[in-house]
């Protein structure tokens, strides 16, 4: 069999594989940019959209109006559909949803807990479908109960916020128990096409994939950010530690640095706060979230790669340039194809 026939078999077999998931993005091919925040832009969303993927707009902190702004900006780039994700625990979260309606937004992801009351339902009312990070097989059950109509598992290896538990054990987990039921995506450490074939064979509908494309040519991240990913190893993106069991932190990889450190001493400062009854738990947590929006922005748009933080996943070994982005798609689909055809030799 020569290497055309072989790659067209591949090719075949990863469309199949990927068709339920790309059905439902409304995407050539199930594979989403994970949203991150400065990252996920207008640019690099539509870059993705247009190349084929699935590209989401990381809110974070946004404010009504400017997240209003950046919806309309992506439609001006790209006519493929895209999505927005929505913190949870944003103050604004309704009125952000009704923004989304406005716009037409066709999928909205919801990230950083449970959704609240009433969430899941203006969501669905606008028509939109709802996604939401699952991390644990009850809580997968529970969000499928509640009418979510896709799932992302995203393990520990991932940049930014992360769970204890790691993809390959999360998928074999919760994959066999939910996949038939709706569509999950798999995140986290995934930097290379192997590994997509791998998890779509598990009975993953797609993947979802975001430190592999902070160093896309249409990334608007600071040459010094992206630099900082081409020379980074795996060993490099590391988890924060909590300090203060009162004050439960969720832990976030990053590529080490001195960021490190001020956010431990942000953790004490804010710990105190609340011996001394200055503040409340919710507000000292909303602290938290402040304090990773500003230090990561100091590191996304200003350069500031030592004392910002460069939230990272541990796939960073696996960015080795920066390459148009749908160059990167290209390659992964070429390595998912060959992996699969090679599986069925």
């Amino acid at each position: 069999m020569n290497d055309t026939t072989t790659n067209r078999s591949g090719s075949a077999r990863l469309a199949r594989r990927m068709e339920r998931g790309a059905a439902f993005l409304g995407s050539d091919v199930a594979i989403m940019a994970g949203a991150m925040s400065w990252v996920s832009e207008r640019n690099l969303v539509a870059a993705m959209s247009n190349a084929g993927g699935f590209g989401v707009i990381a809110c974070g902190a946004m404010t009504v109006a400017l997240l209003d702004a950046e919806i309309a900006a992506t439609k001006a780039l790209t006519d493929k559909p895209f999505g927005v994700n929505l913190i949870t625990m944003h103050p604004d979260l309704m009125a952000l949803i009704e923004v989304c309606a406005k716009h037409q937004v066709g999928h909205v992801v919801l990230a950083g807990g449970l959704p609240p009351k009433g969430s899941l339902e203006a969501i669905k009312a606008s028509g939109a479908k709802v996604i939401c990070f699952a991390p644990t097989l009850a809580l997968a059950k529970k969000l499928i109960r509640s009418g979510v109509d896709a799932l992302v598992i995203e393990g520990m290896e991932a940049g930014g916020h992360i769970g204890p538990v790691s993809t390959s054990v999360l998928a074999q987990e919760i994959l066999p128990a939910i996949a038939k039921d709706v569509p999950v995506f798999i995140a986290g450490g995934i930097g290379r096409g192997e590994a997509i074939a791998g998890y779509l064979d598990m009975g993953a509908a797609g993947v979802q994939l975001g430190t592999r494309f902070v160093c896309a040519t249409e990334s608007i991240a600071h040459p010094k950010f992206k630099q900082a990913f081409i020379r980074a190893s795996a060993r490099d993106a590391v988890a924060s530690v909590q300090i203060d069991p009162r004050l439960p932190v969720i832990p976030v990889r990053a590529l080490k640095n001195a960021g490190g450190e001020l956010f431990t001493a942000k953790q004490r400062e804010v710990a105190q706060s609340l011996d001394e009854g200055a503040v409340a738990m919710a507000e000292a947590q909303l602290a938290i979230e402040h304090y990773w929006a500003g230090a990561l922005r100091r590191a996304v748009i200003d350069g500031d790669v030592e004392h910002g933080s460069v939230m990272a996943g541990q796939s960073v070994g696996m960015v080795t340039k920066e390459e148009p982005l749908a160059d990167i798609i290209a390659s992964l689909m070429t390595e998912a194809a060959q992996a699969l055809e090679q599986r069925a030799a």
